[in-house]
């Protein structure tokens, strides 16, 4: 799971207003087509389902050949969680902003803010960044959500890559950690906070998300060994989270002596 070393593929430029398109054009015009020119019986001619989601409910409408595109719903259709005479699915653990960014990556093939290739700059920004002289994505603010139960404010795109974990959206998984790597100026405990979201609520086989919050957190080692969240959250330990971060750490510490080794031979 873990690579010798960290490279970083976070960074953005300073945002700026030229010509733009969107991430995965293609993708998204594939389903824009397939929505705009569906087959009878298909797509926006199949049957609508009603979605129930969350505890305090709200009510979501979409068709059921859309929903199918992810093999979550696909079963779902079929099981406990629908109701055929009413073609009802209940989802009473998910969060309803969450899931409108799901419903919305399945029609149009992103979720707001969409992610969009800056031509001039050869780099990829987010949509209405707040401050287009700031490096990086929309600000604490918009990245953030309240999820009941989660102790606090977590990242956006990490609740919708589990979420996309969930549904069995691949596609979404990379878009959401692509969006993720252009934030900037996100507080250590909201760090935390995600990172433990991320471990409770992915497969031990996950390589991509953990991995990003591991290579974050030795990038910006100075500033978290010097957080008095860092140590109270180590102190407080119950998460593979911080095993993971000390492997990550000797594997580091393992390149930089193979360098140092490699120039003038000497051990550690």
């Amino acid at each position: 799971m873990f690579k010798r070393s960290f490279h970083s593929k976070d960074r953005a430029g300073k945002s700026v207003r030229p010509s733009k398109r969107s991430f995965r054009e293609d993708q998204k015009l594939k389903l824009q087509q397939k929505l705009d020119s569906p087959p009878v019986g298909s797509t926006l001619t199949s049957p609508i389902i009603t979605l129930v989601v969350g505890h305090e409910p709200r009510i979501f409408a979409a068709h059921e050949d859309v929903l199918s595109l992810s093999p979550f719903f696909t079963a779902a259709l079929k099981g406990q969680f629908y109701e055929s005479t009413t073609k009802r699915v209940a989802l009473p653990d998910e969060d309803p902003q969450i899931f409108s960014c799901i419903l919305e990556y399945l029609y149009k093939g992103d979720y707001y803010p969409r992610l969009l290739f800056n031509k001039r700059r050869a780099s990829f920004e987010l949509e209405d960044a707040q401050d287009p002289h700031s490096i990086g994505g929309r600000g604490s603010v918009e990245s953030t959500v309240d999820i009941p139960g989660a102790g606090g404010a977590l990242l956006k795109d990490t609740v919708i890559y589990c979420a996309a974990e969930r549904y069995g959206l691949d596609e979404l998984k990379r878009l959401a950690l692509r969006k993720q790597g252009l934030q900037s100026g996100i507080t250590v405990d909201v760090i935390l906070r995600s990172a433990r979201f991320a471990y409770d609520n992915t497969p031990d086989s996950d390589s991509k998300l953990r991995a990003h919050y591991l290579a974050l957190i030795i990038r910006s080692r100075k500033t978290f060994k010097r957080s008095g969240t860092m140590q109270m959250e180590m102190e407080i330990g119950g998460s593979k989270l911080f095993f993971d971060l000390f492997v990550a750490m000797c594997n580091h510490v393992d390149d930089i002596v193979d360098i140092g080794n490699n120039r003038s031979p000497k051990t550690i």
